[in-house]
């Protein structure tokens, strides 16, 4: 029923590259190749990841990505079909059924080309370059499934499209047709693919020209609210038209902008209310899982009704974090209660028993997309009672005609509110009825056919949700959401932290893969959340060494910014260095901001340098389409006006109690104290005071609460000397103010503001 799923516009027709588009539609018929070796199998059974184990048992001789594969089609003087998907992709599994399983295309396949099969969740770094590439290629944007055919001496794409059907539609050929005509043109246009390859390198290079000479300045946020304002949808929320995405980045710089506002004296409700109400509608709406919790991809329509039915957890992470932070700003308990969903689910569906956070589940299930998710309106008439019923059915739209394909999917048409007015219902009786209601159809909906779960699990992605369950955990006060976030960061640091690196993938035991920027910058953010919570010094040692590693492996020292991938990555067509926040933050924009609020705690200006560097690097990119640029100008914001940061320090025991309180001795070389952390007076009065200073909604504020005990600081936060009582001290960039000692004055100061 949906489009095939695209980035940016989700076209719904493949596009094609000009070389050889003539060619494609003709009738059958090839330049005559041998089996590719002798060893002429499929290979994917062997690799870890959920969606090329999807395609072991194709007929299609695929390989993973591998230097083998490579040289085989060099040695061969093959042209490389390279298809790239991800296990929950819709069109992708549409694409498997029709060709891929299909016998005499996979022998086209096999005779024609070298095949080549890639997850885009485990290698984003190759999905950005051929989705670039294909692009500039067919001038629109592309998406998945998409397909790419290379030249084997170099892997530059000659032709480029996304999905094709078996038969010809659309005004498409047959994806036989396709392959006959792409492989002619490889044999019979030999020059004016060179020509195009050298023409697309060159664009490729292009990309990343260096930024200008100065920096935006805040004029770019403004820019941005303005672009923002001027595609919303008062109707029914969001940016432009369907297919509608979250975007949650967006949503979090109209809060920041809001409150920046406030605090200046002239509050922008406007950009509040754009926020608001669009999370409304999307937590109210048929994205928002209204039994299970979590947010599907996307919306195919304008009004949050029907989603794309996939979960991914890179949107829900983002999301989880956006609606605490909408909750405190208004104090709307529906933000509150889609936080609280959103962390259930991902507790009791998306995290395995070692700790990490699965990859997404599939928007289909038995053989139908959906249907895992769907309802027959007699099928919930039979699980509820009458009181029930009565509830239901005007809140989710069973008393209207069936909104997809014959059935019902639960879209929230009116509110809880309206409804129990009408029935007579107290607040309280109408949230307990709907309770039981839900907790009956979630009941029945666990007994069907569950949709495929990518259980692999990805240091980037986990690092989005990690941060997400954080936020849940310090501000909603949910211990179970802290707890699952520290089993994930004790997951990713004993697993996927080897001598002093990321690697970006595991599943069944296995390891693997070098990391990217996402990798690092979403950890190191991660972090720096989790130190406002418990302060830790082995925490704040790992947050550290990511930030040497994103310094040293990946940023340009010549031009600034990061690459995506790091300086020991094997060689490719491109080294890219994104910018523009995508379906994920930009890493560029979470490097940036990280390092400079590290920087700051620190003192340490070579992370506030590289910081400037990339927001120079960046800065054309951000004039050109600030509202594209969300995160990077989160960070343009804070270079530009200093975070401010609390550090409250612990109350000093004196000397005849220490040995009382705690039980331990003092150390002979730092003297401090061991064991003085399980002071439970020191530390309830310590959070007693770093949750006055998290209280309200203050994006720019950073609040962490250091026992007086702990050691091996690092010089800045070492001056911050604890006393005889606690104290905060608070500071805006390189200017800090006299401490205060009293919980009343810091509030006082805090609210002042």
């Amino acid at each position: 029923m949906n489009q095939p799923n695209q980035s940016a516009a989700d076209q719904s027709q493949a596009d094609q590259s000009k070389v050889g588009q003539n060619k494609a539609d003709q009738s059958q018929g090839s330049h005559s190749i041998g089996e590719a070796g002798a060893d002429a199998r499929n290979r994917l059974a062997e690799t870890t990841s959920p969606y090329l184990q999807q395609h072991a048992e194709n007929p299609v001789h695929w390989w993973p990505w591998c230097d083998e594969a490579l040289a085989l089609a060099r040695a061969e003087d093959k042209p490389i079909l390279l298809s790239i998907g991800y296990s929950a992709c819709h069109w992708c599994h549409v694409m498997a059924h029709e060709s891929f399983e299909d016998a005499e295309t996979a022998a086209l396949m096999n005779r024609l080309f070298i095949n080549i099969k890639v997850d885009r969740e485990e290698r984003p770094d190759l999905d950005k370059i051929y989705q670039t590439a294909h692009q500039l290629l067919a001038q629109r944007t592309g998406g998945w499934p998409l397909t790419v055919f290379l030249t084997p001496d170099d892997r530059a794409p000659f032709f480029a499209g996304t999905y094709f059907p078996k038969a010809r539609r659309h005004g498409l050929p047959s994806f036989q047709e396709l392959l006959v005509g792409v492989e002619r043109a490889y044999r019979e246009q030999p020059e004016a693919i060179r020509e195009q390859n050298e023409s697309l390198r060159a664009a490729l290079a292009q990309l990343e020209t260096p930024g200008g000479d100065a920096l935006a300045d805040l004029s770019a946020l403004d820019q941005a609210r303005r672009q923002l304002a001027g595609s919303f949808d008062k109707t029914h929320g969001g940016f432009g038209r369907a297919p509608k995405f979250p975007h949650p980045t967006n949503l979090e710089l109209l809060l920041r902008h809001y409150a920046a506002s406030a605090a200046a004296g002239t509050p922008d409700q406007q950009a509040r209310e754009m926020a608001r109400f669009t999370l409304e509608r999307m937590v109210r709406g048929g994205l928002n899982d209204q039994l299970g919790g979590g947010f599907c991809r996307y919306s195919v329509d304008d009004q949050w009704m029907i989603p794309h039915f996939e979960k991914m957890l890179y949107d829900n992470g983002p999301l989880l974090a956006l609606c605490v932070d909408a909750w405190q700003l208004t104090g709307d308990p529906l933000f509150r209660d889609a936080a609280l969903g959103t962390a259930d689910w991902v507790r009791r569906e998306m995290q395995v028993v070692e700790g990490g956070y699965c990859s997404s589940l599939d928007a289909d299930s038995e053989g139908e997309e959906g249907r895992f998710y769907v309802w027959d309106r007699d099928e919930a008439a039979a699980l509820l009672n009458a009181d029930e019923l009565a509830l239901i059915r005007p809140l989710f739209g069973l008393d209207r005609p069936p909104n997809f394909e014959g059935r019902w999917h639960l879209h929230g048409y009116r509110t809880l509110a309206e409804i129990a007015a009408e029935l007579g219902l107290s607040e309280d009786q109408a949230e307990a009825r709907l309770a039981s209601a839900k907790a009956k159809l979630l009941a029945a909906r666990a007994e069907r056919v569950r949709p495929g779960r990518d259980d692999k699990v990805l240091t980037s992605w986990n690092a989005l949700m990690i941060k997400g369950m954080l936020r849940s955990g310090r501000l909603l006060e949910r211990a179970e959401d802290l707890d699952s976030a520290d089993r994930a960061l004790g997951f990713i640091r004993e697993t996927l932290w080897r001598d002093g690196r990321l690697l970006a993938t595991y599943k069944d035991g296995k390891a693997h893969l070098n990391a990217y920027l996402d990798d690092y910058a979403f950890l190191l953010d991660a972090l720096l959340e989790r130190l406002q919570i418990r302060f830790d010094a082995a925490d704040l040692d790992w947050a550290v060494a990511l930030a040497e590693v994103l310094l040293s492996q990946f940023e340009d020292a010549e031009h600034g910014g990061f690459f995506f991938t790091s300086a020991d990555h094997e060689t490719l067509l491109q080294r890219p260095k994104p910018m523009a926040d995508e379906s994920m933050p930009s890493g560029n924009g979470i490097a940036a901001l990280s390092l400079q609020r590290l920087g700051h705690l620190l003192g340490e200006p070579r992370y506030l340098d590289a910081a400037a560097r990339t927001l120079q690097a960046a800065s054309e990119a951000i004039r050109r389409i600030p509202y594209a640029h969300g995160t990077l100008l989160m960070a343009l914001d804070e270079h530009l006006r200093p975070p401010e940061f609390v550090v409250i320090r612990g109350a000093q025991a004196a000397a005849s109690e220490r040995g009382s309180q705690t039980g331990s001795e003092t150390d002979a070389e730092t003297g401090a104290v061991a064991g003085a952390l399980v002071d439970p007076r020191a530390t309830d009065a310590l959070d007693a005071w770093r949750a006055a200073a998290q209280r309200a909604y203050a994006p720019r504020r950073l609040v962490f609460a250091i026992p007086a005990a702990a050691t091996g600081l690092p010089s800045a936060l070492a001056a911050m000397a604890p006393g005889p009582d606690i104290r905060a001290y608070r500071c805006r960039g390189t200017q800090c103010e006299p401490p205060v000692t009293s919980l009343e004055a810091l509030e006082a100061r805090l609210t002042d503001d």
